[in-house]
């Protein structure tokens, strides 16, 4: 049986976690939240790009994160 295929969040600038709105095994839908951003006093929501199950979460609250940083893996 061939693996599902997986998806990685992605930070799309350097900013500051503000919240993390999923957990490992939580269902997501295209458009969901996933993590919530703050860069230069604005609250930037990371929004799912793909429907699926969360299977990992690689940032916290208060974490720093970079461009490319992969936020949450999601397998499809």
């Amino acid at each position: 049986m061939p693996r599902e295929a997986s998806a990685d969040v992605l930070a799309e600038m350097v900013a500051n976690v503000i919240k993390v709105a999923v957990a490992p095994g939580d269902a997501v839908a295209v458009g969901d939240t996933v993590v919530l951003l703050e860069s230069m006093k604005m609250e930037i929501p990371v929004l799912a790009e793909h429907a699926g199950t969360v299977t990992a979460v690689k940032v916290g609250e208060g974490d720093v994160v970079q461009e490319g940083d992969v936020l949450v893996s999601i397998d499809l």
